[in-house]
This record gives C-alpha cells, sequence and structure tokens, in this order.
C-alpha cells in the first residue's frame, strides 16, 4: 500500500517533545523523509530513534539565525526541496505583568516571533510551489490568560503572521495555517 507522503521532505521545528514530536513521527509514518531540529543533542537524538528510518535530526536553536542557515544548507543538500513547514519550536513561561523582565520578553519572542518569521522565510527558496506550511499558535493567542501575555502576545502574533503569509504565498499556491491547541503536557511544561 503506497502511503500518502512518499516522496515528501517535511521540517518540524522544536521536534523532539509533544506537538512537534507527535506529527515528526505520523510524518514519517505516511512515507515523508522527516528533518526535525531540536536544541539538545541528546533529545534530538532519542527523537530520531523513536521516530524511525525516514527522520533525520538537526541541532538548532530556531531565534538563531545562522542555525536557520544550516538547517536549510543541510536539507538543500540531502532532500534539495521542502514540501511541508511545520514551524513548532517555542516555548514560553509564566509571570504575572509586574514582574516580566526584559530576558523573559527577548527569549519568547525571540523563539515564538522572531524565530517563527526566519524559519518560514529562509525556507523559502526550497519550498515548492503547493507547499503546506504549519505554524503552531495557541489558544490563549484569542483569550485572556493570567501571567501569561508575553506568551499570549507572542502566539497572536503567529496567528497574524499566517493570515498575512497566506495572502503572501497564493501566487505559489503555498498553503499556510495556523494550528492553535490548548496546553500540551510537555517536559518544559510539567
Amino acid at each position: 500500500m503506497e502511503k500518502q507522503l512518499n516522496g515528501k521532505v517535511a521540517l518540524v521545528t522544536g521536534g523532539t517533545t509533544g506537538i512537534g514530536l507527535a506529527t515528526a513521527t505520523e510524518l514519517a509514518a505516511q512515507g515523508a523523509q522527516v528533518f526535525i531540529t531540536g536544541r539538545r543533542q541528546a533529545e534530538l537524538d532519542a527523537a530520531v530513534a523513536a521516530i524511525g528510518g525516514n527522520a533525520a535530526g538537526i541541532r538548532a536553536d530556531a531565534s538563531v539565525l545562522a542555525d536557520l542557515d544550516d538547517v536549510y544548507a543541510q536539507i538543500a543538500k540531502r532532500a534539495g526541496k521542502l514540501d511541508i513547514l511545520f514551524a513548532n519550536a517555542g516555548g514560553g513561561d509564566m509571570l504575572p505583568l509586574g514582574a516580566v523582565t526584559e530576558e523573559q520578553f527577548d527569549r519568547i519572542f525571540g523563539t515564538n516571533v522572531r524565530g517563527v518569521l526566519f524559519t518560514v522565510q529562509k525556507a523559502l527558496p526550497l519550498l515548492v510551489d503547493g507547499a503546506s506550511v504549519v505554524l503552531t499558535g495557541s489558544t490563549v493567542s484569542i483569550q485572556g490568560t493570567a501571567n501569561f501575555s508575553v506568551y499570549s502576545a507572542s502566539k497572536a502574533a503567529v496567528r497574524n503572521f499566517a493570515r498575512s503569509w497566506a495572502l503572501d504565498l497564493k501566487d505559489r499556491a503555498i498553503r499556510v495555517n495556523v494550528v492553535s491547541p490548548g496546553p500540551i503536557r510537555t517536559p518544559g511544561l510539567g
């Protein structure tokens, strides 16, 4: 039986746990060649082993542009194209308004907004016409959540990226969508 994604190449950033790992596992099960990124080599290696033979890991921090350049250089060399991009790397923590720090703001917006923007932008030369781009948003992007304002604002930006980029990329028939889950229990969330 032919698998639905045979011959397709996918990248899942933040693919070592939670939604990213589950998505990468399903993409590989459907026949895609899957690249995942993660910041920690041990977790990256474990995720690649769990996903199986169609997976390769690339150590990268989505908020570091040089790391993204390396990710796309490796994909270009090993696969030559990208059919599916799941910009999933992200995170956040809870602090009340009076306790928000510059470091917290920069870290969350660095990964969740800056990282997502440049993850997609730097993928453009590899994305085939008709490709799919999926961004991980959150339910908090449309509702207030006490002590979670910085994370919520970052995910609202992601939601708007999807709306705007769908228009920017329509001439190439590249679909851009955002998924907005509620809390997902991962090692970072507890």
